[in-house]
């Protein structure tokens, strides 16, 4: 995934609906393999049409899509806080990458546009939710300059393990 030099191959946009099938795959992925999602059963790309519904290319709510030739190999997006008026400033982002993108730079050059596309939303907060362990997402936030806001303790059941989750934030706008 990286050329010489260490640079990232890859061409950051906006999704598009013909996406949403290589989305869905990678965030599969994810659900069947790992705990860096609590979602237990993997989707079917009609069912993630509402999740994709949420995103546009103006105001708080972003997603970008990184591609490599013509594969989507990872997304990054910013999506609503909690479901209450209060928490608009606040965002929760999020990356998910092919797993023959990770350690390739993809991710930051994703988090580099969609923090550059929100600035001047009016937003104050962006917030991470990591399960535990996860150092290359934790590393990857620190990076953009997330801190610790606190962790829960054992509060997701998967793979019949329970696990801790990092909550990160960082000042935005």
């Amino acid at each position: 995934m990286s050329a010489p030099g260490g640079t990232t191959p890859v061409a950051i946009r906006y999704a598009v609906r013909d996406d949403l099938a290589a989305l869905t795959a990678i965030y599969n992925h994810y659900v069947v393999h790992t705990a860096a999602t609590f979602d237990i059963e993997p989707f079917e790309v009609s069912a993630r049409e509402e999740w994709f519904a949420h995103y546009a290319r103006t105001g708080p709510h972003r997603l970008l899509v990184a591609v490599e030739g013509r594969e989507v190999v990872g997304y990054a997006c910013s999506s609503r806080f909690r479901p209450k008026p209060a928490y608009d400033p606040s965002i929760e982002v999020t990356v998910y990458l092919h797993p023959r993108a990770t350690a390739a730079g993809v991710g930051t050059a994703l988090y580099d546009r969609l923090f550059a596309e929100l600035a001047g939303e009016g937003l104050h907060r962006a917030y991470a939710v990591i399960s535990l362990p996860n150092p290359a997402s934790v590393a990857l936030h620190r990076k953009f300059g997330f801190v610790d806001a606190g962790t829960l303790t054992q509060c997701g059941r998967k793979f019949d393990q329970w696990w801790d989750v990092l909550y990160m934030e960082r000042p935005i706008g």
